[in-house]
């Protein structure tokens, strides 16, 4: 499953990213914000990942399955499984520490004994409490001074355990304080060689605790800048500074020793959820509530940015674009996101509302609800809705038309209140042949509308209705030639050369809620979902009921590329797949709870190759392949073993020397160069021995490590670097090669002579 990226975020020397993604954590390469390895093995939810002090190739994740598991994250290699039953790891000096749920409301900070065992399955001998009443968040505990000390923090009390001692002393605040603002703890840091802790509040200060060893000679100073609560705060390792974050999407950065001297980098997209420092101190990394991770120089500058699948309220279908085949839907407030599912990586965001967004909680502004491509990508519809308090529905219908030399949409018209009330469904003419282009939309008004391009923008061509029925839901024929509009209880069959009422679809009662019709030798059917948790399917040729079945749909959707349909059902919790054709009553595939949740937005994408699939259950893959979003806003798939492998095998290969500069003549010399090395030698039938490497030559070196302003002229090293790069004949293998047809290297492409 393709699973969006989680808050918990930590560094190895600079070179690589760890965070908790679903169920595994992802190694990221810091300088080309790829993704090189995927630590899978855990069951649940990752909750926490955490550098080994003594090996900082290894690391250790603690997941919602109860093991914490060792790592060799630079091989992706499964070192040891510690059960723990922990629920998210907090440290190792000298032990690991674990929070572990007593209750639904109770969480106990455990002490576990590393075992030293060289077995893989390792158990747990020595346990020991040491903290009763801890936060289910890993933001409120950290330990101090190389762990002499740890510190919790749960409501408006914090409390503060010395491990020598065996001594635990405990400070409470007010509820609230003069101003009215809220006391309570949100999170903690402790600076890393002086005997202080910073605390992060809901009213937005922040407190730096000192003399906590002497329960009534404490002391705290505050900070206040943040309006809101603070999130995450972090030391640098050094101790000079101090960094904060929260829903103002603003960095922080506080001098320890002076404190009315700050740093700030503003507008960095989405609230900031976490703070994490590289251990030398060069990088900093914040996490967002959009699912972004942003890497930061020490002079607060941004790097680089690795942005996942953004979170948030999903209002529109799951759709493709049929140029760039990303994957499009709701990305931050007001945009529409393109994301590439090869690749695992946003393009970019469509501004669609093209109105700052404010942070404020209560404010209605506009949402984009709705959006549909054309068949070609040439168009592009969406609707934003505003509804203010005692106020009409705001309504704004976009057409948006590809631009060649932006690469993106820009605005063509904009239709404002296209209805009267708020719009149920939106789709486009299919057919890629037609000679003018039909978008149609549904409302609560009790109206369909037909819009058409003439001249230069678009406007209403037709209005349909039936009876004052409501329609719901609205779809085109694989061809065109047909439109299927759902009023309520009624599917009615349009034709859109003329706009007549062609027929209308007799089923048993309940609204229907779904319309697809079916492709290629399955054209003449059409199916439709009902709220009477119905399946039906209709012959076009008789406008006569074909079959239905009983089943609880949440979502119907067609392969635009096979006969091939998918049914997502929800029962008892979970959502289960039915793949089949209308013209069969026996399903391809099916599987039992995909996800837990009910699904409701999913989409097929095309493949760039098909699958040569021998299995008959994964034949239906073969063209294109199955997205879908669950409750908790995974976006998962379906692929086969081998699809499996290739994407292991084109991780590795991302792995970057960070000892040379990125320059390309390195790549093009020094990484690149052997394998292609190895398919020159194939083509020739020379041995790997017989052709030296380039990288060897003293040439080649002499020109990488001279430095440029004592070079000689390219001109008289030309000869010398050419000639370097020629394969030296001898006596015993030059007939061989004077049988052979001469071969020419064209970027990489052999052309036989």
């Amino acid at each position: 499953s393709e699973q969006i990226l989680r808050v918990f975020l930590f560094l190895c020397c600079c070179r690589f990213l760890l965070c908790a993604s679903g169920q595994c954590v992802k190694v990221f390469s810091t300088s080309t914000e790829e993704c090189i390895h995927d630590l899978q093995g855990h069951t649940d939810l990752v909750t926490g990942v955490l550098l080994r002090p003594s090996n900082h190739l290894q690391v250790y994740s603690c997941s919602l399955d109860g093991t914490v598991r060792l790592w060799d994250f630079t091989d992706g290699i499964l070192i040891k499984v510690i059960p723990t039953f922990g629920h998210w790891v907090c440290d190792t000096h000298p032990v690991c520490c674990v929070c572990v749920c007593v209750s639904a409301e109770l969480f106990q900070l455990v002490a576990v004994q590393l075992p030293q065992s060289g077995d893989q399955l390792a158990e747990v001998r020595e346990l020991s409490a040491v903290l009763d009443s801890v936060g289910s968040s890993p933001a409120a505990t950290a330990f101090g001074r190389q762990g002499e000390f740890i510190a919790s923090a749960r409501g408006l009390h914090l409390e503060v355990f010395f491990f020598r001692k065996q001594k635990s002393y405990r400070f409470s605040l007010k509820e609230d304080n003069k101003t009215g603002g809220k006391n309570t703890f949100t999170c903690i840091s402790c600076h890393p060689k002086d005997d202080c802790i910073a605390t992060g509040h809901e009213d937005g200060k922040i407190r730096l605790w000192r003399n906590f060893n002497h329960k009534k000679e404490y002391t705290y100073t505050t900070l206040h800048w943040h309006h809101d609560a603070v999130s995450s705060l972090c030391f640098t390792p050094e101790g000079t500074n101090l960094l904060s974050g929260g829903v103002e999407s603003v960095l922080v950065q506080w001098r320890y020793n002076q404190p009315s001297q700050r740093d700030f980098l503003p507008r960095l997209g989405g609230a900031i959820t976490h703070i994490t420092v590289s251990p030398d101190g060069a990088l900093f990394f914040t996490s967002h509530s959009d699912n972004k991770i942003t890497i930061i120089q020490s002079c607060v500058k941004v790097s680089a940015v690795i942005q996942g699948l953004v979170k948030g309220d999903v209002r529109t279908e799951l759709m493709v674009d049929p140029r760039s085949k990303a994957l499009v839907l709701n990305g931050k407030p007001g945009h529409l996101q393109f994301y590439s599912l090869w690749r695992d990586k946003l393009l970019y965001n469509l501004d669609i509302v093209q109105q700052e967004f404010i942070h404020e909680a209560g404010l209605q502004q506009f949402e984009v609800v709705k959006a549909a491509f054309d068949a070609s990508g040439t168009w592009l519809a969406t609707v934003e809705e505003r509804q203010l308090k005692d106020a009409e529905l705001e309504l704004n219908l976009k057409l948006w038309i590809f631009d060649n030399g932006t690469q993106s949409f820009v605005l063509n018209t904009t239709i404002s209140a296209p209805h009267e009330a708020q719009i149920t469904a939106l789709c486009f003419q299919q057919a890629a042949d037609s000679q003018t282009t039909v978008l149609v939309s549904t409302s609560r008004d009790g109206h369909f509308k037909a819009w058409q391009l003439e001249g230069p923008s678009w406007s209403c061509d037709f209005v349909g209705a039936y009876h004052g029925l409501v329609p719901y839901c609205c779809a085109f024929s694989a061809d065109g030639s047909l439109l299927a509009v759902g009023f309520q209880e009624v599917v009615t069959v349009w034709s859109p050369a003329s706009w007549e009422l062609l027929a209308t679809l007799s089923q048993p009662p309940g609204t229907v809620r779904d319309l697809c019709f079916g492709r290629l030798s399955c054209s003449k059917y059409l199916l439709g979902t009902t709220a009477g948790n119905l399946l039906c399917c209709w012959n076009l040729l008789t406008c006569s009921l074909e079959w239905s079945t009983s089943m609880e749909i949440s979502l119907l959707l067609a392969d635009p590329l096979s006969e091939n349909m998918a049914a997502f059902c929800f029962q008892s919790g979970c959502t289960d797949l039915f793949v089949f054709k209308p013209s069969e009553p026996r399903p391809l595939f099916s599987h039992k709870a995909v996800c837990s949740g009910k699904v409701t937005r999913a989409v097929f994408a095309p493949r760039e190759e098909m699958l040569e699939s021998c299995e008959e259950s994964s034949q239906w893959l073969n063209r294109s392949q199955l997205y879908f979003l669950s409750q908790q806003t995974d976006l998962m798939t379906f692929i086969t073993k081998a699809e499996e492998d290739r994407m292991t095998d084109r991780r590795k290969q991302l792995v970057i020397d960070d000892s040379v500069a990125m320059t390309p003549f390195y790549l093009l010399l020094g990484k690149h160069l052997p394998q292609h090395q190895d398919r020159r030698d194939a083509a020739s039938g020379l041995t790997p021995e017989s052709t030296p490497l380039p990288q060897s030559s003293a040439a080649i070196k002499e020109l990488l490590h001279t430095p440029a302003h004592v070079l000689p002229s390219t001109s008289f090293l030309c000869s010398m670097f050419v000639q370097s790069l020629l394969v030296s004949v001898t006596g015993n293998n030059l007939e061989d090669i004077a049988k052979k047809k001469p071969t020419v290297f064209i970027n990489n492409n052999i052309i036989h002579s």
